[in-house]
């Protein structure tokens, strides 16, 4: 009897009983706060993002957060889309959730009506966002882009002496300035862009129409 009293003490001692039932054991995990201290961080409404004049596609958003426990992590979402760099990106949260959009049907987009610029007797500038057209029955010989200010420039063949001719645009337009400048056997039009463009162009009936990529 007295063995059997002996083998349970030393069983007893043996065993790694928990002082205090209140604090986690050894084995266990808690999440770590990195200061005790909690501060009052205002809710985010809205971001602002303003892209550069060059930008043309978003391929990614990279959002970097703080966890509770004080880390750092960033998460990359990939998107790929054409954007508009006179229209700011906007960061905000969704108060309602994730919500259903009541079906709607896709209406067709219809091309708007180009806008007069300028006019001269043998030449008319027309305009509508990143499209615009010349109007005229004269030969194009050439053109090209040039930088500083971003401006596109077409020589057209026809013997004329005419003033040279200068027009400001609506500063809301993507065409800020219009001049035209006579040259032996040919006229020159200088359309003056609002930031860097590429272009393609495509003859039309009555004249050239070009599209702003």
């Amino acid at each position: 009897m007295i063995k059997i009293l002996l083998i349970c003490l030393v069983l007893i001692s043996s065993l790694n009983a928990r002082q205090n039932p209140f604090f986690p054991s050894k084995n266990e995990t808690d999440i770590s706060f990195s200061t005790n201290k909690v501060s009052q961080i205002e809710p985010l409404k809205r971001a602002t993002i303003t892209l550069p004049s060059t930008a043309r596609t978003l391929e990614s958003v990279t959002i970097t957060y703080k966890n509770l426990d004080g880390s750092i992590v960033s998460k990359k979402e990939l998107l790929g889309n054409s954007v508009d760099w006179h229209l700011p990106i906007f960061i905000s949260q969704n108060i309602g959730g994730d919500e259903k959009r009541p079906n709607t049907k896709v209406v067709p987009k219809t091309s708007e009506p180009l806008t007069k610029l300028a006019s001269l007797s043998f030449i008319s500038l027309y305009a509508n966002k990143k499209q615009f057209d010349l109007i005229t029955k004269d030969k194009m010989l050439r053109n090209f882009l040039l930088t500083k200010p971003h401006r596109i420039v077409c020589d057209f063949k026809r013997d004329i002496n005419i003033r040279s001719y200068e027009k400001n645009i609506d500063p809301k337009s993507i065409i800020k300035k219009i001049r035209l400048g006579n040259h032996k056997g040919y006229y020159r039009v200088v359309i003056e862009l609002d930031g860097p463009y590429r272009y393609k162009k495509t003859i039309i009936k009555n004249g050239y129409s070009f599209a702003l990529l």
